[in-house]
């Protein structure tokens, strides 16, 4: 039930309270920072509200009547009431602030948080932060339940409900053992790749989303010859000769390197992709949450390209290309 317009907001309270305890309308309005004629104004639309005169004023100060001494027995009581939820509140956002869920698809929850969140450490070091890796569209599914404050996703396309922003760029890559035929080749046409059965990540991963979407021109993904459900499980399987399999380069790097794993190049066929932290629409990102979208930002800013040019080199992203 909503409270009557004879109800006084908390500062009239404060102000009633003041005069009592300082015996002096001047005294009050000093206290409070306002002018004499203010707080003049503030006691007598109080007296309208609640149809009573609560102070008797004389030359030699202010003093409650007896309905103004009534009156602030019970706004004393409003005003602890006040006073114990506003501690409520503080605590309450302090312990937000100190907070933080995120979930995150697995290249960059592997590959690219670690280093965001070293440097939201030096912001917030008194931040926790708890991190859940999942696929995309169960990513999504938590920041639209508010089960997390951030998520960060990898498929092609942002769900309704949600606002995004890009904080990186990535690029996948098909890869086969070396003893695999396509390790061989020089190139593999688009209709080979949606026909062949591969080792893939479940439906809701970001990297199955992406290679649908590009292979629908050519009837679409076959099959899977194995389905994992994290990108590590997916690597194993390629690296142990089951068939070859789609990942980010991010993911692949060290098999790359090794040549425990081979790229295989498919013709006209453009994999790249866009990684991006995701939020509901309306609700922009706060506190540490915000924070941790900043860095990711400035990551992405600072060389936008940088792990796809070394990966493709053959390095690492902070070494010398090799010879």
């Amino acid at each position: 039930m909503p409270l009557s317009h004879r109800v006084p907001d908390l500062s009239s309270l404060e102000m009633l309270l003041a005069v009592a305890r300082l015996g002096s309308l001047g005294k009050a309005a000093g206290e409070a920072g306002i002018s004499q004629p203010a707080a003049s104004a503030r006691i007598r639309v109080m007296e309208t509200q609640i149809g009573a005169a609560l102070l008797e004023r004389s030359p030699n100060g202010s003093r409650l009547t007896a309905a103004g001494a009534l009156v602030a027995g019970w706004a004393a009581r409003v005003l602890e009431a006040a006073e114990a939820l506003d501690t409520g509140i503080e605590v309450l956002r302090g312990e937000r602030e100190d907070r933080l869920r995120v979930a995150a698809g697995q290249t960059v929850a592997e590959c690219l948080l670690p280093g965001w969140l070293v440097g939201l450490r030096a912001e917030r070091p008194d931040t926790f932060v708890s991190l859940s890796a999942d696929n995309s569209r169960a990513v999504a599914e938590k920041v639209l339940r508010g089960e997390v404050d951030l998520g960060f996703v990898e498929s092609a396309t942002v769900p309704p409900g949600l606002a995004a922003a890009v904080v990186a760029r990535d690029e996948l890559v098909v890869v086969a053992a070396p003893q695999h035929a396509w390790a061989r080749r020089s190139r593999v046409r688009p209709a080979e790749l949606a026909a062949a059965r591969l080792v893939l990540r479940e439906p809701g991963s970001g990297a199955r989303q992406v290679l649908a979407g590009v292979l629908a021109p050519y009837g679409g993904l076959a099959g899977p010859l194995l389905e994992l459900s994290s990108s590590t499980a997916v690597k194993a399987a390629a690296v142990c000769g089951a068939g070859p399999a789609v990942l980010s380069r991010l993911v692949v790097e060290e098999e790359l390197r090794a040549r425990r794993l081979v790229a295989v190049d498919i013709a006209g066929v453009d994999l790249g992709r866009a990684l991006r932290a995701v939020w509901p629409t309306g609700h922009r990102p706060r506190g540490p949450a915000r924070d941790l979208l900043s860095t990711a930002r400035r990551a992405a800013r600072a060389d936008p390209g940088r792990p796809a040019r070394a990966l493709r080199a053959g390095t690492r992203p902070d070494a010398t290309p090799s010879r």
